[in-house]
């Protein structure tokens, strides 16, 4: 299964002549590949991050539909381990 998950773009660089930049993930910062849409985002953009790669723009209020989909599904793993149920 493969997963990307949306993240706030906060800095970016280019000085080693790969677009790379951090990027804010509900709080969590992870630095990124930003190579692949360099030419489309900026600071302050959102994008989806896959392994530590930006693979598509994506604009906030779909990025954040997907953080509360992301919230409810790890809420609904907690309830399923505290119940003895397997997920």
């Amino acid at each position: 299964m493969c997963l990307g998950i949306p993240g706030k773009i906060v800095e970016i660089d280019n000085a080693s002549g790969i677009t790379m930049g951090v990027v804010d993930f509900g709080g969590v910062r992870r630095e990124v590949c930003l190579e692949y849409i360099a030419d489309q985002v900026d600071i302050g953009d959102y994008a989806v991050i896959h392994v530590g790669f930006a693979i598509s723009k994506v604009d906030e209020e779909e990025a954040k539909k997907a953080f509360e989909i992301l919230q409810q599904m790890s809420e609904l793993e907690e309830l399923q381990w505290g119940s003895g149920e397997v997920p």
